[in-house]
């Protein structure tokens, strides 16, 4: 069973410390940033499966965080606050969360209700695919691996999502050019032979997932030879 990472935001490490430990001891993995600035950056650095946050933060608060996050992804949001009112509550699920817990709060609660979405979007979201440490999210054209982002081109972002798409399936240099670059692209097979090169080197320890098959092609799979 893969472990869940969750990023708890919020600028009283006391809560940090202690929604970290309910989820600890519920299996969950957690970090935790003490403003919203601080977050996006560990946001943009690793892959978390949900986040909780304040709303009533320094430097950056809770909205503009989750309006931030929400232009580039669907990761699920909890607000956890102190904010009670009807509008707050109204407010934070317009903007893109799926929950909202006021403080003071009951562990119990809390940890059902991030049961709950974790459960509603773990098999609703098929924009994300993830093959061995490699995961994709095509919504946001966002690449990880081993949980690190991947600065990629275009193209071999590209190339990377069509690999993870036909797992296990060779394809020779030809028709590799045809699917991802179309029909009216004018230049060589080489051109296939020097992304791949790059992907490799940005993949790093993972680099061997795509395997060469001499005299046919390439093949991309988690047993891959890395020749």
């Amino acid at each position: 069973m893969i472990e869940r990472k969750i990023l708890i935001v919020d600028d009283e490490q006391e809560i940090c410390q202690l929604v970290g430990m309910y989820l600890e001891n519920s299996g969950y993995s957690w970090d935790e940033a003490n403003n919203g600035e601080i977050a996006l950056s560990k946001i943009s650095q690793s892959n978390y499966d949900l986040l909780i946050l304040d709303i009533m933060m320094p430097i950056m608060d809770g909205w503009t965080l989750c309006k931030k996050i929400r232009e580039t992804s669907n990761v699920p949001v909890i607000f956890l606050t102190a904010k009670g009112e009807e509008w707050d509550k109204v407010n934070g699920l317009k903007m893109g969360a799926d929950d909202y817990i006021v403080k003071p709060f009951s562990p119990g609660e809390l940890i059902a209700r991030v049961d709950a979405v974790l459960r509603r979007t773990k098999n609703t979201d098929a924009s994300v695919l993830q093959i061995g440490q490699i995961k994709i999210n095509e919504k946001s054209r966002n690449a990880f691996v081993s949980d690190k982002p991947l600065s990629l081109t275009l193209k071999e972002y590209d190339l990377l999502l069509f690999f993870c798409k036909n797992q296990d399936h060779v394809f020779s240099r030809e028709q590799i050019l045809e699917k991802v670059w179309g029909f009216d692209y004018f230049g060589t097979a080489r051109t296939v032979d020097t992304h791949i090169k790059t992907l490799r080197i940005k993949l790093g320890q993972d680099a061997d997932y795509i395997s060469t098959v001499w005299g046919v092609g390439y093949k991309f799979g988690i047993n891959g030879c890395g020749n």
